[in-house]
């Protein structure tokens, strides 16, 4: 997915990942942690195959509602965002507009 989307090799792919992959991956950490907890798993491989399902689940889900992640636009590089908010912001403060 880094080539696909040209992501730098020392940023993570979650900077590029479209909101909707993101939510997607934490419904699935979500329900790993539920499951895990209401099976009592306490073993790496039993959370892990846990994971793998839910991981295999969601993304079954997503290609049923013809959403394919690979072919999915990168969503723009969340430190970019972040410079041009910060930016924004220390503009507005050194120019506040005027109340009348």
């Amino acid at each position: 997915m880094k080539a696909t989307w040209n992501v730098p090799d020392k940023q993570p792919l979650a900077d590029f990942a479209p909101t909707i992959i993101l939510t997607a991956k934490k419904l699935a950490a979500e329900i790993t942690i539920h499951n895990t907890q209401e099976n009592d798993f306490r073993t790496e491989p039993e959370i892990s195959d846990e994971h793998i399902t839910n991981n295999a689940t969601i993304r079954g889900a997503l290609l049923d509602r013809g959403i394919r992640p690979e072919r999915l636009p990168p969503a723009e590089d969340i430190k970019k965002v972040e410079r041009r908010l910060k930016s924004s912001q220390k503009k507005s403060l050194k120019n506040p507009e005027r109340l009348e």
